[in-house]
């Protein structure tokens, strides 16, 4: 994590002889160049010094390290930061003045010692843990390996293969664990860690406790045959796990370097690689989305008020569904109350069913306790009336798309609600404005739009209204923290953010075929640029009823710039519904394994002559590139719309909307990210080139021409933007 104070070290010697060092860079004691720099000097002086006899090294405020300064990464990265010499803190300042000396040191873990603090922490002689602090190496979630000995050291600590797992998955582990993986040597609590620390660190000079470089140990590796083995069954699943990320398979083969030809040769190699990755667009990409996740409960003229969030403790969800079912799962997750409300007895247990499946899942996958899940499930209740809705202090509406009954919902609300009540619609499309007509708490009313599973997926789009009071606001984005979901705030239109920026998915996915290009070879296509699924394969997903739903919604709205196709329809009259009728686009077994159909050919057809519209050559053979530019520049051009229209504040929150909310692959960068590494006049010529021949749909819109014309990025902040936020 970043820090704005100047990081700094601090020495103190005890009269045992002990210099504790401590590492003082608020909120996570990040290791930022001049902190890492300061640490040499103590250490420096520490040695020299005749009255000290060991170092204990720790963090202040309970935190060892949350590793290196990200913000330092991006400073690099962009020239504005000076650059160590490759190898300078990995070699020079851990390996030679750390780990070399002739001084004995305990590193005292407590809270996190994450990726760069792991590494200082495995420099030292042995290391002390808390018994919940968390140790790890997530470096390649920001497209970068360890670069301070972490390839070379971890896996001589903990073995080959769960230092391959740690560093691949980018998951810590925490001190009890690593204790038995031999990366920590003791755990005791947290009043009792640094002097456990100090007298283990006078116990090693004494030579009553182990001297261990873990650099050269050598024990726990596996002989040179059965290390590749395992070195090239880890590449593999690398490469199927992620296949357009190098940068997994980079860190493999700097681990092997040290393996065949010794931990120093390991450590230049990893210098050397650390600085590919770190220019790569991956990196890059990454890095952006780190911070604009950080960046989306920043929203001028609401969290800049000094408003301070109240706190929600009992929250009512209206409709036991998938949507319902899932929220309330969520909430009792993060220990809130909740009462769940539905029309009757039958779909009321119906819905708490559900819940309760939710929560069984991760008992079953070991993620819960039985304990635990009777004390979570007990935070639940089921009602048929609003008796009891006289103390929430929210209530979130899931039920379905229909605008009068949720009028009707929300009348029925204001009636029997607190007036702090937040009053929250689950709604995809609908406006906020026409559902809360009917009522007098136009202030009140706000969107939770959470995405299905709601238990699983991380996005929360959180929309107002110009009535939605900014205290409101700031509520919401509280509980979104709270129950772990990244809230992005938008502002109020049909479709909202997610769904309006990729209604064209779809749209143009269709368009494709009635001209030509297969379905499947569509869906392979987009799978292979990284999204989870193709748009068939989630249009089969989400089913059949809900895509139209939506898609009329947005139909009705953006009439000029929709493609109508009969093939959805079509195929719903022979009772194809998606996924849940076995039948769709694919075929789908008892597992839900898609596999393609050859009868979808007869739909395809009659679709075309309704639609009157002929094979074109070009289009049965178009490139992969093609395709990708086909599916996705579109749904750019909307995302350009949003963004002008001021429905959200800034353009990051677009990508973390497209890569929460859809699963755009990350390592892109999100969508305007994505569309600003080929150029607004790129995206603007071809979608130009297109509306000629294909008509509207594929029309730039007035935003999109302007930046092209100028050649401006398309995520450069809009000029006093009216925006509706």
């Amino acid at each position: 994590m970043g820090s704005k104070n100047k990081g700094r070290i601090m020495m103190e010697v005890g009269a045992d002889g002990v210099a504790v060092i401590t590492i003082i860079n608020p909120p996570v004691n990040s290791l930022s160049l001049d902190v890492l720099q300061s640490l040499k000097e103590s250490y420096d002086e520490a040695l020299q010094r005749d009255d000290v006899k060991a170092i204990v090294v720790t963090g202040a405020k309970g935190k060892f390290s949350g590793g290196f300064d990200i913000t330092g990464f991006a400073g690099i990265r962009g020239g504005n930061v000076e650059q160590p010499k490759p190898g300078y803190i990995s070699i020079e300042v851990l390996s030679d003045t750390l780990e070399a000396a002739r001084k004995p040191s305990v590193a005292a873990i407590d809270g996190l010692a994450l990726g760069g603090g792991l590494e200082v922490a495995m420099a030292c002689h042995a290391r002390i843990s808390t018994p919940t602090a968390q140790l790890g190496l997530p470096e390649l979630q920001l497209g970068l390996i360890p670069g301070f000995g972490g390839t070379q050291r971890l896996p001589r600590l903990v073995g080959l293969t769960k230092s391959l797992e740690m560093m691949l998955t980018s998951k810590p582990v925490k001190g009890e664990e690593a204790l038995g993986l031999g990366l920590v040597d003791a755990v005791v609590s947290s009043h009792e860690l640094v002097n456990t620390a100090r007298r283990w660190a006078l116990d090693v000079l004494a030579r009553r406790k182990p001297w261990v470089a873990s650099l050269y140990k050598t024990d726990k590796i596996e002989s040179l045959g059965e290390a590749r083995e395992i070195l090239n069954f880890a590449r593999a699943q690398a490469r199927k796990r992620a296949p357009n990320l190098k940068h997994p398979l980079v860190c493999i083969d700097v681990i092997e370097e040290g393996i065949v030809a010794g931990p120093k040769a390991g450590l230049w190699k990893e210098a050397e690689a650390f600085q590919g990755v770190l220019k790569s667009d991956t990196c890059k990409s990454l890095i952006h989305i780190f911070f604009a996740q950080r960046g989306t409960s920043k929203v001028p003229g609401i969290t800049d008020r000094g408003l301070v969030p109240r706190q929600a403790k009992k929250v009512a969800i209206l409709g036991g569904g998938l949507m319902g079912s899932g929220i309330a799962t969520a909430l009792i997750l993060s220990n809130y109350t909740v009462i769940l409300k539905e029309v009757n007895e039958k779909f009321l247990e119906a819905g708490i069913g559900r819940v309760k499946a939710n929560l069984q899942s991760r008992v079953k996958k070991g993620k819960m306790t039985q304990e635990k899940f009777e004390k979570t499930i007990s935070l639940l209740s089921g009602v048929l009336d609003y008796e009891s809705f006289r103390d929430v202090d929210m209530v979130i509406e899931a039920v379905i798309e229909n605008v009068s009954l949720k009028q009707q919902i929300f009348a029925d609300l204001e009636k029997y609600c607190p007036p702090h009540c937040i009053l929250a619609s689950n709604t995809s499309t609908i406006d906020l404005n026409l559902i809360g007509e009917r009522t007098k708490s136009q202030d009140q009313i706000v969107g939770a739009h959470f995405f299905s599973p709601a238990h699983v997926m991380p996005l929360l789009e959180i929309v107002h209204t110009k009535h939605t009071s900014p205290q409101i606001i700031v509520d919401l984005l509280d509980v979104g923290k709270k129950i772990k979901k990244t809230p992005i705030v938008v502002g109020n239109c049909t479709g909202f953010a997610v769904n309006r920026m990729f209604f064209p998915y779809t749209q143009v996915g269709l368009f494709l075929v009635e001209r030509g290009t297969d379905v499947y070879q569509i869906d392979r296509v987009i799978t292979k640029f990284g999204m989870p699924m193709g748009p068939f394969r989630l249009a089969d997903l989400v089913g059949f009823g809900v895509g139209v739903a939506t898609g009329m919604q947005l139909i009705d709205n953006f009439p000029e710039r929709t493609y109508n196709s009969m093939l959805i329809p079509i195929m719903q009259d022979d009772k194809r519904e998606g996924e849940t009728t076995h039948k769709g686009f694919y075929l789908y077994d008892n597992k839900r394994k898609a596999n393609p159909d050859p009868e979808l050919k007869k739909y395809i057809e009659k679709s075309r002559s309704i639609s009157g519209v002929a094979v074109d050559p070009k289009f049965v053979k178009l490139s992969e590139k093609d395709i990708v530019e086909m599916i996705f520049f579109p749904v750019v051009n909307e995302a350009c719309r949003v963004f002008a229209e001021g429905i959200v504040v800034k353009a990051a929150d677009l990508d973390i909307a497209a890569v929460m909310g859809m699963g755009f692959p990350p390592y892109r960068g999100g969508i305007m990210f994505w569309a600003d590494s080929l150029g607004s006049k790129y995206i603007y010529s071809r979608l130009e080139e297109w509306s000629k021949i294909y008509g509207e749909f594929f029309k730039p819109c007035a935003f999109l021409a302007e930046r092209a014309a100028k050649g401006a990025p398309l995520s450069a902040p809009v000029e006093l933007a009216k925006s509706r936020l």
